[in-house]
């Protein structure tokens, strides 16, 4: 070959070469600027008590309040609170109904209110109330609907909603309301959505937000939102897209702002890290960084609108104590 061609092949191809690197290392570039992900988790005050699963937990004000549970070998009655700003627990008086799991709680007034459940025998349908004042509790009015367990809970300013749930022998889709002036419950109906237990809600201003759980073996991915106002369920995006895959079980969920977030639970081959928070004003999901901790499902959350909290919950027969706080808008640092 000629030499002056074949310096000048050479010469094409270095050139190939390097624009090939150059557009190489800006692709990757780009793909490492979609794959960061914001939201830092805090490694905060450890559980005092004993590690457990499937609890039930409410915040009134910069308190977190948790109880019952199962631990692996008993069912948990105790009761406790977490101080959200001072970083500590401490106990209280032991829940005065039976031993169980996978019970509901909602607020009024200052007041939580627990019921529901499983007592390793029987769903249950019985409720209390706790005076955070006065650290007692009494009994009120039985749930109206079938015993159950894993059902959901949340409450408006004056009312408590508890429904879905399994009651031993069916997953359920009603819907009922507490009255605590006049400790009454009546059914609610307009529910368009599958049976299911396990499923999360996160309350946004006069909304509530309800997905996920599970249903004959199957993931449930409809998501809904209810309206305190008219006390109506409406349809939204489904959450398994083209987009986006957020169905699972047994998952926790809390708003911070105007944004609600779902974390952990089991993704239907095991327990799931991911987090995902939701923007109401586009009906959109976008990944922030996974949960730090111990991969997880039953967990319990803390939130008061600012902060939010993740704690307790199992990874297979590991039941955990550690206690995490998620800040969606910092960057992540793994030594915090």
């Amino acid at each position: 070959m000629n030499s002056k061609i074949k310096q000048c092949s050479l010469a094409k191809m270095k050139v190939l070469f390097g624009f090939f690197v150059v557009i190489f290392g800006i692709s990757c570039s780009g793909d490492d600027d979609d794959d960061d992900k914001l939201g830092n988790w805090v490694d905060s005050s450890v559980f005092d008590g004993t590690p457990r699963s499937s609890a039930v937990a409410f915040t009134i004000g910069n308190k977190g309040y948790m109880g019952t549970g199962f631990d692996g070998d008993d069912y948990l009655k105790d009761f406790w609170v977490y101080d959200l700003e001072g970083n500590f627990w401490s106990q209280l008086s032991d829940f005065s109904g039976s031993a169980r799991s996978a019970g509901v709680a909602f607020t009024s007034n200052e007041n939580g209110y627990i019921g529901l459940g499983f007592d390793g025998d029987n769903e249950l349908g019985d409720f209390y109330r706790y005076n955070t004042t006065t650290n007692v509790w009494d009994s009120i009015a039985g749930f109206p609907g079938t015993p159950r367990r894993g059902a959901v809970a949340f409450n408006s300013e004056t009312l408590g909603y508890v429904g879905t749930g399994f009651d031993g022998d069916n997953d359920k889709k009603d819907f009922w309301k507490y009255s605590p002036q006049t400790d009454s419950w009546q059914e609610i109906v307009g529910f368009g959505g599958d049976k299911r237990r396990e499923a999360v809600t996160f309350t946004i201003g006069d909304k509530v937000y309800m997905g996920t759980g599970i249903s004959n073996g199957l993931n449930q991915d409809d998501f809904w939102v209810f309206d305190f106002n008219t006390e109506m369920w409406s349809p939204l995006t489904d959450l398994d897209t083209d987009d986006y895959d957020i169905t699972r079980s047994n998952a926790v969920a809390f708003a911070i702002g105007d944004r609600g977030y779902i974390a952990c639970g089991d993704g239907g081959i095991g327990a799931t890290d991911s987090v995902w928070e939701y923007n109401p004003n586009t009906d959109f999901w976008e990944e922030k960084t996974s949960f730090e901790g111990t991969t997880r499902q039953d967990a319990v959350a803390f939130y008061n609108g600012t902060r939010a909290f993740v704690a307790l919950g199992r990874s297979g027969n590991l039941y955990l104590d550690d206690n995490w706080e998620f800040r969606p808008f910092e960057e992540e640092d793994e030594d915090d």
